[in-house]
Formats: structure tokens, sequence, C-alpha cells
């Protein structure tokens, strides 16, 4: 009899041990992770967001899945008391059992309501993803306690957000567009005004401060043609004129605008799209999905990422407002040709440095130290926006890619291409070399 009962204990025993393998066979995936991040990029497109303020939000719902998927794991360590102003992060009940990764969506989706306009995309999104869990048969325990220590971590995450200057910069005055000929002024069609002059006074996240990375000043304003600024402007003139249908592809491809203005005789619409930050975050996931790696891998990828991004856009913006030199467009209608069209629209802030050359540089700089050197990647980020996939051997190439898009485009001068490139990899080198992530690893 007892034998009996051992047995029984031992099969219920082993039972259970089949059933809790079986749960988490299906919930510790890192698609979870992948979704919850893209579902935040599609409602900040949906709410118009810039790309600046992407950058913020990438960063901290970033941050809050690494800080997650990282409790239950011995070879991370937590970005705490290395990113500026982030302490400890609240730790789990080790008595209880959790999912790490239902924890993490819980987090990205919770902190992420906090920094949208439209919040029940967001609610209407976990609603469905959380009843996912449900069916997989996660125990009701287990589902309770993952929740409450996603919300925890997110509520750290956005105390630590709400320290950063943000609110702080929303009642600033906004900028005054000077009246001098070297000065950006607002650009057709819409005529938007500045967009976040005052981002450079946001706490960073690694660098000591907006002007850490300040890069050399652009070459100085003239009308003269014998100048080296004429001569920049006569470069991208005669560029938008001559492009080749692969160039005009490659600038549209990197276009990354999020708010475009269209005009069709009297009628105005404006086009959604994907920010900078949001190509190299989906970017990231690709990549992360080709190499099949797991969810904390993706949230590390994720997190370094857009934290290096998010201090690329506060050194960007440091140097746009402080030089405030005046785009293509402006300059060639004026002085040159009143009919010249660029490629692209001109996005509402100065031109020096090139946004899309620094971030796109930090990126590749990132995502080369977490996957390696000459990394080949199919970048179908673009299809849903209606453009086809391109390939590139590394992220470097991309980012070159990117970088010279710019040039196509008509919406930068090569200086601020170049030396933005500069200042994006002297940013991602800081980054790999002071963010640390692996006890084993840099």
């Amino acid at each position: 009899m007892k034998r009996l009962f051992w047995f029984g204990i031992l099969i219920i025993s082993t039972l259970n041990s089949i059933w809790a393998q079986n749960w988490k066979s299906k919930t510790e995936h890192a698609d979870f992770i992948h979704r919850a991040i893209k579902q935040v990029t599609d409602v900040m497109v949906y709410d118009i967001y810039s790309p600046p303020v992407t950058s913020r939000t990438y960063a901290y719902v970033s941050v809050a899945a690494y800080e997650t998927l990282i409790q239950d794991q011995k070879d991370y360590v937590s970005m705490a008391g290395q990113l500026n102003g982030l302490g400890t992060v609240p730790t789990p009940d080790r008595k209880k059992e959790y999912s790490f990764t239902l924890a993490a969506v819980h987090a990205i989706l919770t902190s992420g309501k906090s920094f949208v306009i439209s919040e029940e995309r967001i609610d209407d999104f976990e609603d469905v993803i959380l009843q996912e869990f449900k069916d997989i048969g996660i125990p009701d325990d287990v589902y309770n306690n993952s929740l409450a220590y996603g919300q925890q971590v997110a509520e750290h995450i956005l105390k630590w957000a709400s320290e950063d200057k943000y609110k702080e910069t929303r009642s600033l005055p906004q900028y005054s567009v000077k009246n001098d000929s070297a000065s950006w002024k607002p650009t057709p069609p819409a005529y938007i005004k500045a967009i976040e002059p005052n981002w450079n006074k946001l706490r960073t996240f690694l660098i000591d401060s907006a002007a850490q990375f300040k890069p050399i000043a652009p070459p100085p304003f003239s009308v003269d043609s014998s100048s080296v600024f004429y001569k920049d402007v006569i470069a991208v003139y005669n560029q938008v004129r001559k492009n080749t249908e692969e160039e005009i592809e490659i600038a549209k491809f990197w276009d990354c605008n999020p708010f475009k203005m269209n005009v069709r005789g009297h009628v105005m619409y404006a086009t959604k799209k994907i920010s900078p930050n949001g190509h190299w975050m989906n970017i990231t996931s690709l990549v992360c999905k080709k190499v099949n790696a797991s969810a904390v891998r993706s949230a590390e990828a994720y997190a370094c990422l857009a934290v290096s991004l998010a201090d690329a856009f506060i050194s960007c913006w440091d140097e746009k407002y402080r030089s405030a030199v005046i785009r293509p467009e402006t300059y060639i209608n004026i002085y040159i040709d009143p009919n010249w069209l660029p490629v692209l629209q001109t996005p509402p802030f100065p031109e020096y440095t090139s946004g899309h050359s620094v971030v796109s540089s930090s990126a590749a700089i990132m995502l080369t130290k977490l996957f390696g050197d000459n990394f080949a990647f199919a970048d179908s980020t673009e299809e849903e926006f209606g453009l086809p996939t391109r390939n590139f051997s590394s992220f470097k190439k991309a980012a070159e890619e990117a970088a010279i898009s710019r040039f196509y485009g008509g919406i930068h001068y090569m200086p601020a291409i170049a030396n933005g490139q500069d200042e994006g990899y002297a940013i991602g080198e800081f980054f790999v070399n002071n963010l640390k992530t692996r006890k084993n690893k840099g």
C-alpha cells in the first residue's frame, strides 16, 4: 500500500513538472517582447510623435523590459547605477513563481501608455496578448505574480522618467525664428514650427551632457559663389537634379518622416510613417528573429540600442539649435532657383547635424557589438509603408546608406552628414565601451 502511495505521489509530481514545463515552453518566448515593442511603435506612428520624443519612449520601455527579464538570469547585469538617475530596480519575491516574459510585456505596455496619447490602443492590444497567456494555461498564481511584478518595474521606470526634465521643457518658450539670412526658417508646405528646441535640456542616459560629443562647427553661411557653403549648397542642388532611380529609392526608403504633409491642389493631408528610431528598433527585431534570440537577449538589444539612440538625439538636437543652419530648400529657393524642390519633405528643425546620420551611425556601432560585424540582413521595415525590402551586408553599410540618403533627398548638405556620422560613431563607441550588460562580456 505504501508503495502504491509513493508511486502515486511520484506520478503526480512528474505530471506537475511536465505541466509546468509545458506552459513555460509556450510563454517564455521573445515573440511576445517583439510584439509589445511593435505595438508601442504603431501607437507612436498613429499619434505622430517626433523623432526625439520617440527616442525617449523607446529608451524607457526597453529598459523596463530588460530589467524585468534579467531577474532570473545569472549572466546579465542591471543598468541601474549605470544609466543616469536609474536606481536599484525592485526585485521579485524569490518564494513566488513568475513568467518574466509576461511581466516584461506588462512592464513595456504599462510604461508605454504613459508616453502616448492613444492609451486605449495599448489597452486593447494588452487585453489580447494577456488572453493568450491565459489560453496557454499559465497558472493563476503565476499570472498574477507576473503582472504584479511587471507593474512594480513599470512604476519604477516611470518615476525615473518623471525626473528627466521632459515635463519642464513642455512649458519653456517656443523657438523664435531669427531674421538673419543664415538661420533656419520653417519650410513648405506646412511651415511647421521648430520641433523640440529645448531637447538638449533633458537628462542624458549615459553620456555626461548634451555637449559631450559636440561636432565641429559647420561651414560659415555665405552667398559668395566661391565659398565652401555655397559649393555645399550647389552640390545638393545638382544631386537632386541628377538623382538616379536607385538614389531616389534610397532617399525614400530612409525618409522616416513621422508627419509628411501632402498637397493636392487645395487639399492638404498628412501621411504617417515610422521615425528613424522606429526603423532601427525594427531592424533589431528582424535581426533578433534571424538569430532566434531569446527574450532576454532581445530585450538587451532593444535596451542597449534605445538608450544610445536617445542620447544621440539629445546630442544632435543640442547642435541643431546651437548652429541653426538654414535648410537647402530655403537657401536654394531664395538665392538659386525658386522652383527647386527636394525629393523628401524638409523636416521642421535646423539642418546641422543630420539626425539620421547621427543616430544610424550610433545604432550601427551598438548592433555590431551585439551581433557581430558583416552581419547580413534583409530590411523589410518599410514594406508596411509601400516600399520594398533592401538588403545590407552589415549594420555599418545600412547606416552609411541612411546617412547619404539625406543628400539624395535634398534635405542636408554633406558636412551635416559626414560630421553627423562622426558624432554618431563617437556616441556609439562610448556606449559599447561603458554600458555593461553581461558579467563576462562588455
